[in-house]
């Protein structure tokens, strides 16, 4: 085990809710291993909360990284990104890492530019790749233009720190290597920044809301469907499959399905372990949005439809023929035993 959290090097700050670690923190641990080891820096991981973060912190210590660093306090129950930015600017004045990573959710977005500001850093979002040099001359490649185009960027000399955000799905957690490390409490000099807000609750924004992000198994279905009452068995194979169902948007602007399943680059970033794509053409704006999948089978009739150029697997023909037919197959083998 290490004994200390290293001045410098990396950071990935955690997410979590609710004591559990949300999926996109494993993806970014897994990149920034990748990045400290083509750069020589040390890495260490950063949990903040209130009295769940210490199971939060323990569990994350079986990464291997140098430490992992537990900033705790009372008023950090519940997500603020007042104290937010409060604690993480403390614990970057202590440690001074050069570079800080974080999933790039709703959450991030809402407080990573407050603090930057607040250690005076650069920022740089949505990253979804890197290319070698030391901490200071890592060049970043991001999308633009709505995915479009990537931009690779670089920050200037003595521009450090750094803050980034990642894209899911750019580095698959399974590659996360496995490790024992130590958890340090950060040492607070007085109380941390009262909360901005008052958080009453936490529920789901629609009782129709699935987390795309953290499915393994994603069906989505494009406007090659034909209308909403021919849905049924695209539901039916994404039961079969023990995942969840996602949309175009062409589907969700025609009301069919609920703005929440969306996928693309107005909606949801995904990176299941399988992606089914139905009905699908593959438009830049929706691959934005899925081409973290580790393997993607596309049912189309269009045999020139841009998806098949990144599916696995590809199924040329009537989707209202062969889902059925697939889900009968799949079926029948999960009923054979």
């Amino acid at each position: 085990m290490s004994a200390a959290i290293p001045t410098g090097g990396i950071w990935v700050v955690a997410q979590h809710e609710r004591g559990v670690v949300h999926r996109g923190t494993l993806e970014v641990a897994a990149f920034a291993q990748d990045l400290a080891s083509k750069t020589g820096a040390t890495l260490s991981l950063v949990v903040v909360g209130g009295a769940e973060a210490r199971g939060v912190a323990d569990e994350l210590s079986r990464i291997d990284v140098a430490g992992v660093l537990l900033a705790t306090a009372e008023n950090l129950a519940f997500y603020d990104p007042a104290p937010w930015t409060d604690i993480l600017a403390r614990a970057y004045d202590r440690y001074r890492p050069e570079i800080l990573l974080f999933p790039h959710t709703y959450q991030t977005v809402d407080f990573m530019a407050r603090l930057a500001q607040r250690v005076n850093g650069a920022l740089i979002p949505e990253v979804i790749g890197f290319a070698g040099g030391s901490l200071g001359e890592v060049r970043w490649r991001r999308p633009i233009l709505r995915g479009k185009m990537h931009a690779e960027v670089r920050v200037k000399q003595g521009a450090l720190p750094l803050l980034a955000s990642v894209q899911a799905g750019v580095t698959a957690a399974d590659d996360l290597r496995a490790g024992r490390a130590a958890v340090e409490t950060l040492a607070l000099d007085g109380p941390v920044a009262a909360p901005s807000r008052r958080s009453v609750r936490i529920e789901s924004s629609s009782s129709t809301a699935s987390d795309l992000s953290s499915a393994p198994v994603v069906v989505a279905v494009g406007r090659g469907v034909g209308d909403p009452e021919r849905l049924g068995p695209v539901r039916d194979l994404a039961s079969v499959l023990g995942g969840e169902l996602g949309a175009s948007r062409p589907v969700v602007d025609a009301g069919w399905l609920p703005r929440e399943l969306q996928i693309g680059s107005s909606g949801q970033t995904v990176a299941p372990r399988l992606y089914v794509a139905i009905g699908i053409s593959g438009a830049i704006q929706h691959l934005v949005g899925m081409r973290g999948s580790r393997c993607v089978v596309a049912i189309n009739k269009d045999s020139s439809a841009p998806i098949f150029q990144i599916a696995r697997f590809g199924i040329v023909g009537d989707l209202h023929e062969v889902v059925p037919a697939l889900t009968r197959a799949l079926r029948q083998r999960r009923d054979s035993g």
